[in-house]
């Protein structure tokens, strides 16, 4: 019998026997199954139970309440001979058979994707990090109440699946890349949410959902079915969908993607193309690949889910236009729609099928009640019917309640069935109409009037949160606080659901939770607190992100705008890792916030927030929320009249069209930025912009035009006493020297560069200089030294995070590798750096990528692949207008002719590359003209 009992800590503590639910109770006895569980065959100690049921202060029948506790426990899994919780001497143990606890899966499947990951068996490794990822339903432990076991096992379990997401993304990148299975190169998406604890009822619903996703089951059945799954807010249509899709998942092997729309957020509801966006990048396709058009966006989606066997959730979506350019074109896939709108027009015109969810019928409604709150419940069944149709029969309203009635255990449900009604009445009086929102606006006020006034005031502050998310800083900015006074609020909160956990140490509001507190600030604290509170959130987040980019890139300190300290505590960013796990965090938030202030009068914050995010986001490669970032940053600027702001964000959009290959956008930007720094006498910013235009130049061949550029950007840097910028131009000068090969040029110029980044402490633009000085010894044949340079560079570009620097590094190390012979290990390197730079978009990098490729496959005796790879290199290249890139793969491809014998067509390409060559004046004409000679006295000697 114990065989059949199944505990499941991955989520809401779950207990099943035979696939039937168990009620556990809420609070206390679930600590105490987790905490048994989790040391499952194991004793636990008395004590170590006492300090995770009731903390550092236990009270004095502390051992007899234990002894209770089991006993209930015992009770509640029909545990009465006492084998699955077994009583020892120094305490209890609890018998979990093999593969009975999901945290147990979930590591042996982790174990066996790393054992694959060390055989290379990249298709293999998919498989389990899936399958092990596929366990979590949402947070751990965080329905224990327990403060000492979240704080003692979540950061593992959250350690263990970021592993497996790591795992699961490299599989994925590798398969895309052709080093795993072929056949299973696609990246297969598992992006459903977790489901809800103690799911109750709507077997009706379920099944009629499964029949209309059948073939011939709805009216678009074999081609699409939509299910607008209509209903009020707090209904339950998010959680029946996520279940269903749960059960549903197996017949959608190629994945699930979820969404949700925000469609009833009255500030941020999103685009269709914004979702077009994620669910692209979803399926593998990188940032630069994504077009910038929504109808581009959705004709490259509609063909990657062609003939797949996938399930798309689209979760609270307001109209059929938000919904519509997520339909796929296929046959084989099938949508899900939640809304509060009947979306009749989906069912008209694309022949989708439509469930009207309804408020839970009683007797399920009582149901989930009574697991909810447990013995009392079940003690008092007529008290719980009042509290149920006090509750409208809606699980939201349901949920908070029975947290309410957990949170006061001395009074009966009868007398909390009658002050629900009380206020029920009272509400009634001021919104009548008997519409179902005015009881979930009755139990929230009815949790609410039970709150302190600073637990009141938090709730009702972070409805005026515009992230996606808080942590416990926001919340003390927000209220302006302590740390350790916010999180005992949040605390207080989220004990009685009106807030939610969203992972480790953040948390979120339910739609209808954060729209009441809104509507409570609003009417309580007035429109001045709400601003002062809003202004400290986005002090803090400004603070917080100046503090990290100095502790990270403390070089540039110079060219960020002046941020005072935040008023509020803000949290450690002191150490680089540090830094990054912050910035890292809060990225999608800090996104957010700067659309907020540029749109709702906070442009100085808009601006300055960019202005600051802006390395991190160039040199972690996240361009499309730069672009995103520096755009509202340029709406605000021009809103505000501040033609500085203004020419801050057509500068940094410069570098990311500069860095995407994008040369005439980036050159219309940069030119009227120059403009704009003229106009208002700002000589550092202008010389920022002649270095972006200097690298343009460089990149599409005009190296006259790049050394003025960048000999007068570096001029004036100097003389502003910007070294940190004099020293990057001076680097890109080197690189200019490089190519023309003057290497003794190109030597000063970047020890120079390195001698001036050192003095200024900059360590991430070391890497730089480093990386070209490398090359230089690699052009003169010095390897050994190259590499020790390119080795110094590359631990340089890691230590910092610098994705786009480490991949530069692992180029130069390649064509080490091509000169010494390790062919094996210059591929390797050449398609890591290509997944970076296919990522963020760095399409000259990917050009020189390809032909570096083509001279591997040369190398190797491969013919027919280095074939491809300059072809591609050469459409690339052409495409960029990136001239030096077209020679090389032009040259490469005379090679290939002459390894197929075929010197006429090998000629045709040398004479090609030569001409660009000469035009170019680089060192490669002279190579190529003696080439050319050579093949012609060979054939006079004929």
């Amino acid at each position: 019998m114990l065989a059949e009992v199944e505990f499941a800590l991955l989520g809401p503590l779950e207990v099943r026997r035979g696939g039937v639910e168990l009620p556990v109770s809420p609070g206390r006895q679930r600590a105490l199954l987790a905490t048994l569980c989790l040391n499952g065959g194991h004793v636990v100690a008395v004590d170590e139970l006492i300090q995770v049921l009731w903390g550092e202060e236990p009270p004095p029948s502390v051992r007899v309440s234990l002894q209770i506790h089991v006993k209930r426990l015992r009770t509640a899994l029909g545990d009465t001979d006492r084998r699955l919780i077994a009583t020892h001497r120094r305490g209890y143990l609890i018998n979990v058979e093999p593969g009975a606890l999901d945290v147990t899966r979930f590591e042996q499947k982790l174990a066996a994707a790393r054992a694959a990951a060390g055989d290379r068996s990249w298709a293999t490794v998919s498989q389990w990090a899936c399958a092990a990822l596929a366990l979590w339903r949402g947070e751990p432990l965080v329905d224990t109440g327990s403060q000492v076991l979240v704080s003692r096992e979540a950061p593992r379990l959250a350690e263990l699946r970021r592993q497996a997401m790591e795992l699961s993304q490299e599989a994925d990148r590798r398969l895309a890349a052709g080093s795993g299975a072929p056949e299973s190169g696609r990246v297969i998406p598992r992006e459903l949410p977790g489901t809800a604890a103690h799911f109750t009822g709507r077997a009706g619903e379920l099944a009629t959902l499964t029949k209309l996703a059948a073939p011939g089951g709805g009216p678009a059945a074999g081609t699409m079915v939509i299910s607008a799954i209509g209903g009020s807010a707090g209904v339950g249509k998010t959680t029946l969908a996520v279940c269903w899709a749960h059960q549903a998942a197996g017949r959608f092997p190629d994945g699930q993607l979820y969404v949700n729309l925000r469609g009833y957020d009255p500030d941020q509801p999103m685009p269709p193309a914004d979702a077009l966006a994620q669910f692209l990048r979803a399926l593998g396709v990188p940032g630069p690949d994504i077009p910038a058009e929504a109808g581009e966006r959705a004709a490259r989606y509609r063909s990657l889910l062609a003939g797949r066997r996938m399930l798309v959730l689209l979760d609270n979506a307001s109209s059929e236009e938000q919904v519509r350019p997520l339909l796929p074109g296929t046959a084989s896939c099938l949508v899900l729609v939640t809304s509060r709108d009947s979306l009749a027009g989906l069912v008209a015109r694309e022949g989708g099928s439509r469930l009207d969810l309804d408020l839970l019928p009683a007797a399920d409604a009582n149901a989930l009640l009574t697991t909810l709150i447990g013995d009392r419940a079940a003690a008092d069944p007529e008290a719980t019917a009042r509290l149920v149709e006090s509750c409208a029969r809606l699980p939201l309203a349901l949920r908070v309640a029975a947290e309410l009635a957990a949170a006061r255990p001395g009074a009966t449900l009868a007398s909390l069935a009658v002050e629900l009604a009380d206020e029920q009445r009272r509400l009634d009086l001021l919104d009548a109409g008997g519409d179902p929102r005015t009881a979930v606006r009755a139990v929230f006020s009815w949790s609410y009037r039970h709150l302190d006034h600073d637990a009141a005031r938090m709730f009702r502050l972070l409805g005026l949160n515009p992230g996606p998310d808080f942590d416990g800083y926001a919340a003390a900015a927000l209220a302006g606080t302590t740390l350790a006074r916010a999180g005992d609020l949040i605390t207080r909160l989220a004990r009685t659901h009106l807030v939610q956990p969203a992972g480790p140490g953040r948390y979120v509001q339910h739609d209808l939770l954060r729209a009441y507190a809104r509507e409570l600030a609003t009417g309580e604290d007035g429109l001045d607190a709400g601003r002062a509170a809003l202004t400290r959130l986005f002090d803090h987040y400004l603070g917080t992100t100046a503090a990290a980019m100095n502790t990270l890139y403390p070089g540039e300190h110079r060219r960020r705008p002046p941020v005072p300290p935040a008023a509020t505590p803000g949290p450690p960013v002191g150490s680089e890792s540090e830094a990054r796990t912050w910035l890292d965090g809060h990225r999608a938030t800090l996104v957010t916030v700067v659309g907020h202030t540029a749109g709702h009068g906070w442009p100085g914050h808009a601006t300055r927030l960019a202005r600051t995010l802006h390395s991190d986001l160039e040199y972690r490669g996240h361009f499309l929320e730069a672009i995103s970032v520096h755009s509202h940053a340029r709406r605000a600027a021009l809103q505000a009249g501040d033609q500085d702001a203004e020419a801050d964000a057509l500068w940094a959009l410069s570098g990311i069209a500069l860095l995407q290959g994008r040369y005439r956008e980036a050159t219309d930007a940069a030119q009227q930025a120059l403009a704009r720094y003229r106009e208002t006498g700002d000589r550092n910013g202008a010389a920022l912009v002649l270095h972006n235009l200097g690298i343009i130049a460089f990149t599409q061949g005009r190296y006259p035009e790049a050394t003025g550029h960048l000999r007068q950007a570096m001029e004036m840097h100097a003389e502003s006493g910007d070294l940190d910028s004099a020293a990057g131009a001076l680097n890109d000068l080197g690189g200019v020297e490089l190519r023309l090969g003057r290497f003794e040029e190109a030597t000063d110029h970047l020890q120079r560069s390195l001698s001036l980044f050192r003095a200024t402490g900059n360590r991430l633009c070391e890497a730089y200089p480093l990386m070209s000085l490398g090359a230089t010894k690699l052009q003169r044949g010095r390897y050994q030294e190259a590499s020790a340079d390119l080795q110094q560079a590359l631990a340089l570009s890691q230590a910092a995070g610098d994705r786009i620097g480490e991949a530069s590094a692992k180029i130069q190390l390649a064509r080490v590798d091509l000169r010494t012979g390790r062919h094996q290990q210059a591929g390797d390197r050449i398609r890591s750096a290509m997944t970076v730079y296919r990522e963020v978009g760095e399409q000259s990098a990917e050009a020189e990528s390809l032909n570096l490729l083509g001279e591997l496959g040369l190398a190797t005796g491969a013919i027919a692949e280095a074939q491809h790879q300059y072809a591609a290199a050469l459409t690339l290249a052409s495409s960029l207008g990136e001239r030096y890139e077209q020679a090389r793969a032009l040259a490469g491809l005379g090679h290939v002719s002459q390894a197929l014998g075929d010197p006429a067509r090998a000629r045709e390409h040398w004479q090609d590359a030569l001409s660009r060559y000469g035009a170019l004046g680089t060192p490669e004409a002279e190579e190529l003209r003696a080439k050319l000679a050579s093949q012609d006295r060979g054939t006079r000697t004929r």
